[in-house]
């Protein structure tokens, strides 16, 4: 799916009514029914519905609803911000055929023109749409605010008011919808952490905007599908050996965190690799020979033939001792072949950035918000940090997988988002697995941003399984490794 920034969508709108062909008044009329067929299904008939309006085409729908929930026979009021402008050609007719059913439409042309809004009524927000581009201020903000104070549910129509859908609203004033009636497709706004309190319940409403728009539109950001997913996956043949999916080298585990090595090992074998190495101090061998003994073992004072690797993770649990910080740059300039990069070892080359340069083409790093901060710099909002991770993936030749809600996977100037997952994952060993799974498909001789691409949706689409018999509170790592193979055979469905 892709993530169209706020020129697209008014050019989907466009060569929809070009290529249907209909008219805008039309469309706008489909839109406002959408709405309504979604607010009459939740049935708040009998609450005291109160849209405010602004003069753009946000507003049209504002009105176009009111006069189709009118004919439903709920109660409704309308109040239109009065800022000079005419308004639209199409919220002057949604008004005119407006002003024959209702005469409850009223103007706010200063702060005590806005409505009594009480607890028990629902608002219905249709002040701006996603072509807002700048803060609201004056009477525009202090209609949010009240609105805001009100404590009654909010229906944001499109996006909530005061939000911009392709830059940063951080700290500006907006809506704090209950629920979000997005039309025909995601923005990439509701991706972001830092508005997540504002657009609540979000609910995307199929509009029919003419799909072949979508076949030429260029987009630095997409939603990864399950259909894109469940067609990169490899089936194993009948004749095959373990010699055939490779043999993974985890470099990871010290004193006290042996629990990381362990997690990522047994993740890299449950997503299919045929051979797993652990590389650990000589005295934690007992740990991974007694709780995983499908797992082989290596000295961390020995020389290692990184040769022998089909593919290598450094990082969980690793510590960033004296040793350690010897043993990672042995492994970016010696094993020639893309490594995944994860937790203590990001916390090493964020010490000695040089390290950067070193890292091999291809390679995949997994750093959370925190850790990417500490190699690129504190950035002011999450659209800062998104968009320094797609340039940083275009300057360098490594992948990014910037870890969050919403996962985003950067790579040559490009961003991935994943939609699975939950706030299960939001607990100690989560990334540890995710680094054995992206090494094990790295293994088995995927491409390193399939590998990528992959890893971190099963690794989703495993801890929303998990949740079949636990609950977000108490998933843990162990219950999201024990599903991966759940993930798969959903796939194969």
């Amino acid at each position: 799916m892709l993530l169209l920034s706020a020129q697209q969508i008014q050019e989907w709108d466009a060569f929809t009514m070009q290529h249907e062909p209909i008219a805008s008044i039309d469309l706008m009329e489909r839109a406002a029914q959408r709405c309504v067929d979604w607010i009459s299904a939740n049935d708040f008939s009998d609450k005291k519905i109160k849209i405010l309006c602004g003069k753009g085409n946000n507003g049209g729908d504002g009105l176009a609803i009111a006069r189709l929930l009118l004919q439903k026979n709920y109660h409704v009021s309308v109040y239109i911000l009065e800022f000079g402008a005419r308004g639209t050609d199409d919220f002057q007719v949604n008004l005119h055929l407006l002003h024959q059913l209702s005469s409850e439409i009223y103007f706010i042309q200063s702060a005590e023109f806005i409505p009594v809004i009480e607890k028990e009524d629902i608002v219905i927000d249709a002040l701006y749409g996603s072509g807002l581009n700048r803060p609201l201020q004056l009477l525009s903000k202090e209609i949010v605010d009240h609105i805001n104070l009100s404590g009654a549910a909010v229906i944001s129509i499109d996006v909530p008011s005061g939000m911009s859908i392709d830059k940063s609203s951080k700290g500006n004033a907006i809506i704090h919808a209950t629920h979000t009636l997005t039309f025909q497709s995601l923005k990439l706004c509701f991706l972001l952490t830092e508005n997540a309190d504002h657009f609540a319940a979000l609910h995307v409403l199929d509009i029919g905007l003419h799909p072949d728009f979508l076949q030429s539109a260029d987009t630095v950001f997409e939603i990864v599908s399950q259909q894109q997913i469940a067609s990169s996956i490899k089936p194993r043949k009948d004749f095959s050996h373990k010699g055939n999916y490779g043999h993974a080298l985890l470099i990871a585990g010290n004193k006290g965190k042996m629990g990381a090595a362990l997690l990522a090992a047994k993740a890299c074998l449950r997503t299919g690799a045929g051979l797993v190495s652990v590389n650990i101090p000589k005295e934690d061998h007992s740990t991974i020979n007694t709780f995983l003994p499908e797992a082989m073992t290596t000295d961390r004072a020995d020389e290692i033939a990184f040769h022998q690797y089909s593919a290598i993770g450094i990082g969980p649990g690793l510590g960033t001792e004296k040793h350690e910080k010897i043993i990672l740059p042995l492994v970016l300039e010696e094993y020639g072949k893309p490594v995944v990069i994860d937790a203590d070892a990001l916390n090493i080359i964020a010490e000695n950035k040089n390290l950067l340069q070193l890292i091999p083409a291809d390679s995949i790093i997994t750093p959370h918000p925190k850790e990417f901060e500490r190699l690129f710099g504190v950035c002011e909002n999450d659209f800062e940090r998104l968009n320094k991770a797609i340039e940083l993936s275009a300057q360098y030749s490594f992948i990014i997988v910037l870890k969050g809600h919403y996962t985003l996977i950067a790579s040559n100037g490009k961003g991935y988002f994943n939609d699975t997952g939950n706030a299960g994952l939001a607990k100690g060993g989560s990334g540890d697995m995710l680094t054995g799974m992206i090494t094990s498909l790295l293994a088995q001789h995927y491409e390193p941003l399939q590998a990528a691409l992959i890893g971190v949706y099963l690794h989703g689409l495993a801890a929303d399984l998990a949740l079949e018999n636990q609950s977000t509170e108490s998933l843990l790592a162990t219950d999201v490794i024990d599903a991966i193979g759940k993930s798969f055979n959903y796939l194969k469905d």
